[in-house]
């Protein structure tokens, strides 16, 4: 791949995640809330971060990074994004359990906090399965298409948790960050099983 592709392919990744990033702490709804609530929320941003480059780095689609070193970040990421999930609900609990609670609880009055705890439940899950892969003798079969689908169940719950928040990330960097989760997921999704 000609160089100057793979620094525009990095490029776009990077912004995708730094302007959303950016655009939340310049938002002036930080202006009052505490500092516990204002890192959980840069935490739930960070994951959903990391959702865009698990895909590209599970199916060696980074340029730069062959199969073997692609899939042992995809590990390192994993284990991130559950540490940005425990650091997200932990942060959210501290400012308000009740709200936490309700959420856990399935009664949460805001739909976001539905779609948000079933991605953190899928999400456990998985980091769980990954951990417990060799003690129950998974077949590969089994792991890979579990695996894909609750990939499938996260990246679709994270998108909905994050757009139906009207919070400190933009909307239109919001929504382009969300896009590209989506496209690289299906993409991931759609060629392992084309090459199964």
């Amino acid at each position: 791949m000609p160089r100057s592709i793979t620094i525009a392919i990095w490029l776009i990744l990077a912004l995708a995640v730094i302007v959303p990033l950016t655009a939340a702490s310049l938002s002036p709804l930080l202006a009052w809330r505490d500092p516990v609530y204002i890192a959980a929320g840069f935490a739930g941003i960070a994951a959903l971060a990391l959702m865009l480059f698990q895909p590209l780095l599970a199916t060696a689609y980074l340029p730069g990074l062959n199969s073997a070193t692609g899939r042992y970040i995809h590990k390192i990421t994993g284990c991130a994004l559950v540490v940005m999930l425990l650091a997200h609900v932990g942060g959210l609990w501290v400012t308000s359990p009740p709200d936490v609670i309700d959420a856990l609880l399935f009664v949460s009055p805001t739909p976001f906090s539905l779609w948000g705890v079933i991605a953190m439940w899928c999400v456990f899950l998985t980091a769980a399965l990954a951990l417990a892969r060799r003690g129950l003798r998974l077949q590969p079969r089994l792991w890979r298409s579990s695996h894909r689908g609750l990939a499938a169940i996260i990246v679709s719950t994270s998108v909905l948790h994050a757009m139906l928040i009207e919070g400190t990330m933009g909307l239109l960097s919001k929504s382009v960050l969300c896009v590209m989760v989506v496209v690289a997921t299906a993409t991931a999704l759609f060629n392992r099983k084309r090459h199964k």
